[in-house]
């Protein structure tokens, strides 16, 4: 397994600086690319506001995302499959993006003007977004008397024009951003490591806050006020986070572009392959590398070269005489850089289903609340939406129980400083997924039964079933609760995997999860209703008392059920880098020996 060394930085960065404050030591400086003091810049106060920023923006995202399906279907005119493949199409468009960013942010602009560039264009955006639920001839007429006129060219294409500007944005924004928020901590100060192992919780915590209120607020007063406050509140928080984080850039570590990752690993690939019929000399030293000391004039990290994966380890023979031997020899560090990447492709795949699943909260489990009871008293309706709050809320006590008890406690008898290992606490998370899933299938037989039972299902139009919209409660709460393992872990093994001069890649690789996830779940309900529709017995159809969504969900569980077993196979084989474990158990004894000097 790969070490990566720590680098003695130059005196002026490991002495003292003025006023007696240390440099930090992983490299950090700030926009000039001066080295930066621990006790001026980072830590939890240049957190506080990159975690602010993060409740605002979501917010404003999840004003949109989480009642699309309503508009497309109500005020668009769509019908009930081609508005959810719509929703899931652009929520893939959404989290695909980030690559293009993190692409941006290694190779050229770094992570603060990338994500600054992506702010402004997501902020455009939402103001033409804004414009077209406003503005009366950029919608449709209402529907009268059972005829729903379609949206023109021009109206679904400031639509979707201002949507799809918001996943180009994004791109920019959302690899970035919490990978600016972990770079605040310093890698080898064991206080500043401890503190971010917990800024993911509290990271995916903030969200989850923004998310509540947009799936409760904004979501209400768009379904009974006017679609333009919705998305008009929504639009003005954005402007209010991008303002935050702008106002927290004095406080900011950076960390200085080291070149594009994907150029990098492409040359380690050809040059093994080019070289395929080299032998790699027994002694790892006869390897080419750099001098340490050019790595820490560069203020980069030096990697030692590792036996996995021993055909890539080629790149780096040394071929005197050789006419390609420039273009074709790369360093040991850049051939373990590749290796750490090349080695979660496979659990990142086992994430696609994951993803696929995630997103019926956004489609399918709306559509199924709009076809129940909705009333509170006589006078109030639930949007349908709304239900998504619970998973947001069993998210929160799931995160905080998390952290702040079961890690404690069962830290004790595994001796993993983070409780469980990363992995397991995903594999948890695609368990209680299936188990969700399930659930929703149960549930939807039983609402469809009493839909024929009372002959609903042969209605002309969909009629809502007098069972109350709170029955589903049980698959949105056991969604939540499965996302506080899955989605929180996720972020942070990919953050925490990848080499330190690919962390924003590693980030959106687990946010292209959630993209590839969202096309998937397009891609099989298209799938699923062209061949039951063909059969002649439909599972989902514009009428859901008349479709068999109970089936579409029995077959997503047995989907997910076999991805949690291949899951389980590939986690077992893993090998977690050495510093992302040893870094952490330093971190851990140090904690422990302060805490007896206190009781001496």
């Amino acid at each position: 397994m790969a070490v990566t060394e720590s680098l003695p930085l130059p005196a002026m960065e490991n002495g003292e600086g003025k006023g007696g404050g240390e440099y930090t030591q992983d490299g950090s400086v700030d926009l000039r690319g001066n080295p930066v003091l621990r006790s001026k810049r980072g830590g939890w106060t240049a957190c506080s506001f990159i975690v602010v920023y993060e409740l605002f923006e979501r917010m404003a995202y999840y004003g949109i995302a989480s009642n699309l399906v309503i508009y497309l279907t109500d005020k668009l005119h769509q019908g009930t499959v081609e508005a959810s493949n719509n929703v899931t199409n652009w929520s893939g468009a959404v989290f695909i993006m980030p690559l293009l960013g993190a692409y941006a942010a290694d190779a050229y602009l770094g992570r603060y003007w990338t994500f600054v560039a992506g702010s402004a264009i997501y902020f455009l955006g939402m103001c033409l977004l804004t414009l077209a639920v406003t503005i009366p001839s950029l919608k449709p007429p209402p529907c009268a008397g059972g005829v729903c006129p379609p949206a023109s060219a021009l109206q679904l294409g400031v639509y979707f024009g201002g949507l799809y500007i918001i996943a180009f944005g994004n791109g920019g924004t959302k690899p970035n951003i919490s990978t600016i928020g972990a770079d605040q901590f310093d890698e080898f100060d064991p206080r500043e490591k401890m503190h971010k192992m917990s800024f993911f919780n509290w990271w995916m915590f903030t969200i989850f806050v923004g998310i509540l209120f947009s799936s409760t607020v904004l979501v209400y007063l768009q379904d009974n006020v006017s679609w333009s406050v919705g998305y008009g509140i929504p639009t003005l928080g954005l402007l209010v986070s991008i303002s935050i984080f702008l106002a927290g850039t004095p406080l900011y570590r950076h960390k200085v572009p080291q070149g594009s990752p994907f150029t990098r690993m492409g040359k380690v690939v050809a040059a093994a392959v080019w070289k395929w019929r080299v032998a790699v000399p027994a002694d790892a030293k006869e390897l080419h590398e750099l001098e340490l000391e050019e790595y820490t004039r560069k203020r980069k990290f030096r990697m030692d070269s590792t036996n996995a994966m021993r055909f890539l380890n080629k790149a780096a023979v040394k071929e005197d005489g050789s006419p390609a031997a420039r273009w074709s020899l790369c360093t040991v560090t850049q051939v373990e850089e590749t290796k750490q990447i090349v080695k979660v492709i496979p659990l990142l795949a086992t994430m696609f289903v994951p993803c696929t699943l995630i997103a019926q909260t956004n489609t399918l489990f709306v559509k199924q609340g709009r076809t129940m009871d909705r009333h509170i008293g006589r006078h109030f309706q639930i949007p349908p939406a709304s239900l998504g709050a619970f998973v947001t809320l069993s998210m929160l006590v799931a995160v905080v129980v998390y952290d702040r008890l079961f890690v404690p406690a069962i830290r004790k008898y595994t001796k993993n400083p983070r409780g469980i290992t990363l992995l397991k606490r995903m594999g948890v998370g695609l368990l209680l997924q299936v188990v969700a899933m399930a659930t929703a299938s149960l549930m939807e037989s039983r609402r469809l039964g009493y839909a024929r039972r009372h002959g609903l299902d042969a209605a002309a139009a969909e009629v809502p079933v007098p069972l109350t919209i709170f029955e589903l409660l049980p698959q949105y709460v056991l969604m939540g609760v499965a996302d506080a393992f899955l989605v929180v872990g996720k972020i942070e093994f990919f953050y925490d995997q990848a080499p330190e001069s690919m962390k924003s890649l590693g980030t959106a690789m687990s946010l292209t999860a959630y993209g590839v996830g969202n096309v998937l779940s397009s891609f099989l309900l298209s799938l699923v209703s062209r061949v039951t529709r063909e059969r002649g017995d439909a599972w989902v159809t514009n009428n859901l008392n008349a479709s068999h969504l109970d089936y579409y969900y029995g077959f997503l569980t047995v989907l997910g059920a076999i991805n949690a077993v291949v899951f389980v196979a590939l986690s077992s084989r893993y090998r977690y880098k050495v510093e992302s474990t040893e870094t952490i158990d330093i971190a851990m004894d140090v904690k422990g020996d302060t805490a007896k000097k206190i009781q001496n």
